[in-house]
C-alpha cells in the first residue's frame, strides 16, 4: 500500500489582535510550510519537500555475485602462462554476474534520482 502525504491546512494568520512582527513571522512560516507541502500553488513545485510517500523505488534484486569463483588456475606451456579453459570460462561468468549486478543497481539509482528530481 502506497503512502500518501497527510498535511493539515495552515489557517490564515489573524490581521488584528497581534503585533506586526508576530504577523510577519506567522505569515512567513505559513508560506514556507505551504511551499514545503506543495499547497501554495507554486507552478514548478521546486520547493516541495521529499517525503516517503513520493519515493516508490523498489529494492534492487539480490546481488548474484558475492565472490569470485574463478581460481586463477593456469599452466605453463613453452614458457607462456595460460589459463585453464574451465577457470577462464568461470571468470567470464563471474564478470557477467558482476555486470548484471551493476546494471540492476544502476537502474535502481536512476529511478531514485528521477523520483528525487520530481
Amino acid at each position: 500500500m502506497a503512502l500518501q502525504p497527510r498535511y493539515t491546512a495552515v489557517p490564515a494568520v489573524p490581521l488584528v489582535g497581534i503585533e506586526e512582527w508576530q504577523s510577519q513571522l506567522l505569515n512567513a512560516m505559513k508560506e514556507n510550510i505551504e511551499l514545503l507541502t506543495g499547497t501554495r500553488g507554486e507552478p514548478d513545485l521546486a520547493s516541495v519537500a521529499i517525503n516517503r510517500a513520493r519515493l516508490t523505488v523498489a529494492v534492487p534484486p539480490a546481488q548474484s555475485m558475492v565472490q569470485v569463483s574463478a581460481q586463477g588456475s593456469g599452466a605453463t606451456i613453452s614458457g607462456a602462462n595460460i589459463p585453464i579453459l574451465e577457470d577462464y570460462v568461470q571468470l567470464i561468468t563471474d564478470v557477467q554476474k558482476l555486470a548484471n549486478d551493476v546494471a540492476n543497481l544502476r537502474a535502481t539509482v536512476e529511478v531514485l534520482i528521477t523520483q528525487l528530481r520530481g
